[in-house]
């Protein structure tokens, strides 16, 4: 598989798509909950647009929540090296050249546009992240007009017969760099490339801006975007107050949540300025005051921690003591030694695709060298293999261990905090009741 033959369905990679897509949706993320699946035809001329703020787990989160073998468009500089250049020709990733990778080579984007055509035309799908670079801010940032123009070139040089359509994608993580979150994807309704021919064949820039304008609209209507930019850091917080408890649900899912309370937010900054300062400030008064005394919102959010749960939580823990050992062969080859390299990652939105990219190359060393461990020591075969499939469940089990002993470490922490009238948790208390009775009455 190579550029020439992108398009063409690979076996090789379907199998590759598959092995590696039981790691991202069962292992690496706790929970995938994809929205907005009935706006994708497979018989239709698509490209996906999503927003990009976590590196190449945005791509990642397209390719393993949608069918198919769709092709995706990357920076050149990455396919200098031949070796390299092949990989990800094999991966279904083509180059786009800019400015700076040298004006003579923007002449090869010729080349990609046209094979870009035979995507599109193959119903593959093409999926071209419209912000260009990446950015950690739940904010979608202005659009590069690349895939405006790729979609409306398309359609002219094949006689506007095609009907392409851009689908909006919002792509949303519960946290960007840890293990276990939950991912969620929503697909938007499709833009109809058609509906800017007429303007298109009188005015290629203008009806490349409008549809692009109405793309960003469309987009910000399917992901979590906080216009503010003073107050950022107070709503991005609020929604982990507010709705955090509700990053599981699949029913009424947080992201929808999410965009609810930062609308009724914007009404309010615009109604009533002195609350919506005040939930601002609550927020990152919060946030500061359950740092230092260590404690998360779930435990805050709880009236009581009776001693006999936390007790009998503990004891449970205990009594489940040697499975969390059995469980840390997985956790520890895994999710141990990826954390070695991401430590000289500065840019943190690359940390969840190096921990994802090392933990699958030792899964694909080690997974193997287990199984013929658990051949050789246990028999008959059968228990072997039961054995084996057991430590990736155990190994999952030994995180939420993790996380629920914690949980019971923060109950007692907080008990003892109403057992000494701890001035600054009784604040801390004090300002998250009156938050949430002031985000009620909104």
């Amino acid at each position: 598989m190579g550029k020439d033959n992108i398009e063409k369905y690979s076996v090789g990679y379907a199998l590759l798509k598959y092995f590696v897509g039981i790691w991202h949706n069962k292992i690496f993320y706790r929970k995938i909950i994809v929205l907005g699946r009935e706006n994708i035809n497979p018989d239709s001329h698509i490209i996906y647009a999503p927003n990009h703020q976590n590196a190449l787990m945005d791509a990642l989160a397209v390719l393993f929540t949608s069918n198919g073998q769709p092709v995706f468009l990357a920076r050149a500089d990455i396919f200098k090296r031949k070796v390299m250049a092949s990989l990800l020709y094999f991966l279904k990733i083509l180059p786009v050249y800019r400015i700076r990778d040298g004006f003579s080579s923007l002449k090869a984007n010729d080349e990609v546009f046209l094979k870009t055509i035979d995507v599109i035309n193959n119903k593959n799908g093409l999926v071209i992240l419209p912000e260009g670079d990446h950015a950690g801010f739940r904010r979608l940032r202005q659009l590069k007009k690349g895939i405006c123009r790729v979609a409306s070139q398309a359609d002219e040089a094949t006689g506007f017969k095609l009907s392409i359509k851009i689908i909006p994608v919002g792509i949303e993580y519960s946290n960007y760099t840890r293990f276990r979150q939950v991912l969620s994807v929503v697909y938007g309704i499709p833009l109809e490339v058609s509906d800017f021919v007429e303007l298109y064949r009188k005015n290629p820039e203008r009806a490349l801006n409008e549809l692009r304008s109405r793309l960003s609209g469309e987009m910000k209507s399917v992901m979590v975007h906080i216009e503010s930019e003073e107050d950022y850091e107070a709503i991005d917080e609020l929604r982990s107050i507010i709705n955090g408890k509700y990053s599981d649900d699949v029913r009424s899912p947080k992201i929808f949540r999410d965009r609810i309370l930062i609308e009724k937010l914007n009404r309010l900054k615009m109604t009533d300025l002195p609350i919506y300062k005040k939930i601002c400030s609550l927020s990152l008064q919060i946030k500061e005051k359950a740092k230092k005394l260590n404690t998360s919102y779930r435990l805050l959010e709880k009236k009581k921690h009776p001693l006999g749960w936390l007790a009998a939580g503990l004891a449970g823990l205990i009594f489940t003591l040697p499975v969390y050992i059995f469980g840390n062969i997985f956790t520890l080859t895994f999710l141990a030694i990826p954390e070695f390299k991401i430590k000289k990652i500065k840019d943190l939105q690359f940390h969840s695709t190096i921990r994802f990219g090392i933990s699958l190359a030792l899964a694909f060393i080690f997974l193997p060298i287990y199984l013929i461990i658990c051949l050789i020591i246990f028999s008959p075969w059968w228990l072997a293999i039961l054995i084996f499939l057991i430590i990736p469940v155990t190994g999952i089990f030994a995180w939420n261990y993790n996380i629920l002993f914690r949980r019971i470490i923060g109950g007692f922490r907080i008990r003892n905090y109403i057992k000494k009238n701890d001035e600054e948790f009784i604040l801390l208390k004090n300002n998250h009741n009156e938050l949430i009775n002031l985000i009620s009455g909104i």
